[in-house]
């Protein structure tokens, strides 16, 4: 009884891994006139930068701007440090 109980801890741990929360900040622009931006976005899946590439890069393309780069990818932790410095394009794409 022991080792189903465990089991299922473990396997209820890693379900809840897996959902884990996902963030990633970046730098995308728009020519003509050339305007800059930093910005904050969600990301499902794998939490890495090159999930967070395929993801939001055709968000922001479908607005008209291009993703320069991805700079971090991280938890809920890091998004209060973020939110003033995204201003507008926090959590908007």
């Amino acid at each position: 009884m022991k080792q189903i109980t465990l089991s299922f801890a473990l396997i209820l741990g890693l379900a809840g891994a897996a959902q884990a929360q996902c963030y990633a900040d970046y730098k995308a622009k728009q020519d003509n006139p050339l305007r800059l931006h930093y910005g904050v976005a969600q990301v499902s899946g794998a939490c890495s930068a090159g999930n967070a590439t395929q993801q939001i890069g055709p968000r922001l393309a479908a607005q008209g701007w291009t993703l320069l780069q991805i700079q971090s990818v991280f938890g809920p932790e890091g998004l209060d440090q973020r939110k003033a410095s995204a201003g507008q394009f926090y959590l908007r794409f």
